[in-house]
Order: structure tokens, then sequence, then C-alpha cells
């Protein structure tokens, strides 16, 4: 999943845009993360993050678009580096959202985005990257959380 500020991809792509013009868009593809990020570059944007319940209402409308089987995981620009610890009383889990578009990505995560299906690894001496899993839709939207 990638941000792609205000400048949607082509229009082959899935893309879904706030009212504030931020852009996501969905890339299907069996890749690594470095790989995915590397390809999200050159549509001009950046691995999705996410600030809060709007970003994250639109990018899991747009990857429930995708219709890939349920349980699916996508992506996003979330990563902890080698030197950061795992974090338990934070939301992200001292994860952090890499750089978009000013080089800065939001930081300050809300409590309830802190939603993980499964806890990351307890280290502080490993880089490690999490993605958005999306489970079986229950009936009242997509069930999702990030996942080491």
């Amino acid at each position: 999943a990638c941000a792609l500020g205000r400048t949607p991809p082509s229009p082959r792509a899935a893309v879904r845009c706030s009212p504030a013009g931020a852009c996501f868009s969905a890339h299907l593809a069996n890749v690594s993360y470095a790989e995915a990020r590397r390809a999200c570059r050159q549509r001009g944007g950046s691995l999705a993050w996410v600030s809060g319940e709007p970003e994250l209402r639109l990018l899991l409308g747009l990857l429930a678009e995708a219709a890939v089987p349920a349980p699916a995981l996508y992506w996003v620009g979330l990563k902890r580096n080698a030197s950061a610890c795992t974090h338990e009383e934070q939301p992200l889990r001292g994860f952090s959202w890499e750089g978009v578009e000013d080089g800065t990505a939001p930081q300050e995560v809300p409590a309830a985005l802190g939603r993980w299906l499964q806890e990351p690894l307890r280290s502080c001496l490993i880089a490690r990257c999490a993605g958005l899993e999306l489970a079986a839709d229950p009936g009242d939207g997509p069930s999702w959380g990030w996942k080491e």
C-alpha cells in the first residue's frame, strides 16, 4: 500500500484520496518490504502510513476493494530500527512510520490504532518491519491489525 501525497497514479491502479488530499494506492504482488518500498518510490510516493482513524478507514476500504482472499498482509511503512526496542506500552510497540512527502511521517498514533494481531518479538537488536493484515470480514467491516 502506497501513500502518494496529492498525485494519483495511473488510472489502472486502485486509488483512494482523502478530503485533505492524501492519496493511497494498492498494488498486489508477493514481494519483500524493501521491494514494496522501492515500488512505491518509483510511483512517486512511499509506503502507506496511518496517523488516525480517517486514514485507516480510507486504507482499509481501498484494501478491501482489492478482493484478495483473507487473511492478506499488506506492506505499509511501519518499521523498527535495530537500535530501537520493543515497547509493549506504546500503540506501535516501538515501531515508527518511515518518512513521507517532506521526510517526516506522523509519529504519534492514537491508542485505538495500536491493534496487533500478534505481538511483535521483544528485541533491541534487530530491524523489523510490520504490515497491515486484513482478516475475514465479520460483517461489521474488515477485521484488521498490525503484524510483524
